[in-house]
């Protein structure tokens, strides 16, 4: 009998969560939206400095229509000098508010939509090296219109319009349009599509990668 291997697959691809010891942390710039933040930790044996963007994070939306069209903003973004293409999205700026309850209001303000089928399509960091912002991408179904909301700033002129999941597809592989949370969005409903929405995961997943959801060694939920 030939010896029998033992089990040689590489471990599952993930990216792990470490803290490591915080001996300093103060803000240094006190912003309308976020601030930046100066930390001391310590590492490899050393005690390294860094400053980043304290970003309480977002939800992001990427409705789908019965016919697979989702449904597109356009808005001003003035760091970038562009109205570009977005999906409904919003921060998360109120402490007893869950990203599904956040979610839910970004969807009927900006767009004037409801919806009755919920599920987590993917999670990313935007800047790992220079802020911690976290954001959820949902994806919503079984839409109904809503009361017009009254809008004003940069969202008082916004555009909307429904694009297949197609198109939007050949606008993002193309570069046409590069708002991450759409871009990534996209991406990933047509791979989950590909595999019959088989990737969806629960609306209340768990979100550790969230400062505000995370504790060591416990994968808290995200609504809770």
């Amino acid at each position: 009998m030939p010896e029998q291997q033992g089990d040689l697959r590489e471990p599952e691809l993930a990216d792990e969560i470490t803290e490591a010891p915080v001996s300093s942390s103060e803000i240094v710039f006190g912003g309308y939206i976020w601030d930046v933040r100066r930390e001391g930790f310590e590492y490899g044996g050393d005690t390294l400095r860094r400053d980043f963007v304290d970003h309480p994070g977002a939800v992001a939306i990427l409705a789908l229509d019965d016919a697979d069209r989702v449904l597109l903003i356009k808005q001003y973004r003035h760091p970038v000098r562009r109205r570009e293409w977005e999906v409904p999205a919003g921060l998360l700026d109120e402490p007893a508010e869950s990203p599904l309850d956040a979610a839910r209001r970004e969807l009927a303000e900006e767009v004037d939509l409801e919806a009755t089928t919920w599920n987590v399509l993917v999670d990313y960091v935007t800047t790992p090296g220079g802020n911690n912002e976290a954001i959820r991408i949902y994806v919503a179904r079984g839409l109904r219109e809503l009361d017009a909301f009254e809008r004003s700033g940069e969202e008082a002129d916004m555009e909307k319009r429904w694009v297949s999941l197609d198109d939007a597809l050949d606008a993002v592989l193309a570069s046409r349009v590069q708002n991450p949370s759409l871009v990534i969005g996209v991406l990933a409903a047509h791979a989950s599509r590909a595999r019959g929405w088989s990737t969806l995961r629960p609306a209340d997943d768990a979100w550790p990668e969230h400062p505000r959801f995370r504790a060591v060694g416990d994968r808290s939920r995200g609504d809770e």
